[in-house]
């Protein structure tokens, strides 16, 4: 099973149009084109029913303390939690690509809807859900895709890890709203193969 994109190369930076933050000028940051990557794959296993992708971040700081702290950086030995940025399932395996910029063209303010979308495929709820939570401007739900927006000041570049897989399940046992974290549990047992694709980001201006 092979998965690859024409958006950057396997380990390489990621473009900022494919992010939901950007930074600006000398002054600061914001946001982005936030375009969903091109991905397209092939040599799908016997017995692929459906295929689902799975985008997250794990170099994300599990306390929120010195986030976006003009005045100090993220210390690098801090541990790292899980931050889920795409949840798509229910794709067909008769389908071998998703386009740049098909499943998303900016970043949308209280999420974009969800959870049908295109191809008959699902979409979960991505992190920003929780991100956003108590922001009155930006609160709701994020379903679908929406980039890297890495802390300004972290001291790590973060990656990304965009995992490809094959099930054997016509349709992923979860009804309703469910998150990334919902989402990669149903599919443990299920999965025929999987295949990734990586790219790295950062917004800390000394490491960019």
């Amino acid at each position: 099973m092979k998965l690859w994109s024409d958006s950057w190369a396997n380990g390489d930076r990621i473009a900022a149009r494919f992010a939901a933050g950007r930074l600006d000028g000398s002054s600061g940051v914001a946001f982005s084109d936030n375009l969903n990557p091109h991905l397209a794959w092939s040599d799908l296993p016997v017995g692929t029913r459906s295929l689902a992708l799975i985008c997250h971040d794990f170099d994300v700081p599990s306390r929120p303390d010195d986030v976006n702290q003009p005045d100090r950086e993220i210390p690098s030995d801090l541990p790292r939690i899980d931050f889920f940025h795409w949840v798509l399932v229910d794709l067909p395996p008769t389908l071998t690509r998703i386009a740049e910029g098909e499943f998303s063209r900016g970043f949308t303010a209280r999420g974009k809807p969800g959870p049908a979308t295109l191809h008959g495929a699902r979409q979960g709820l991505n992190d920003y859900t929780g991100w956003f939570a108590n922001d009155k401007q930006m609160a709701g739900n994020y379903f679908g895709y929406d980039g890297p927006f890495p802390p300004f000041n972290d001291s790590l570049v973060h990656h990304y890890v965009i995992t490809l897989y094959a099930t054997s399940l016509p349709r992923l046992p979860r009804e309703g709203v469910f998150t990334g974290a919902r989402g990669r549990e149903a599919i443990a047992g299920h999965w025929l193969d999987s295949a990734p694709h990586s790219g790295t980001y950062t917004l800390n201006r000394r490491l960019a």
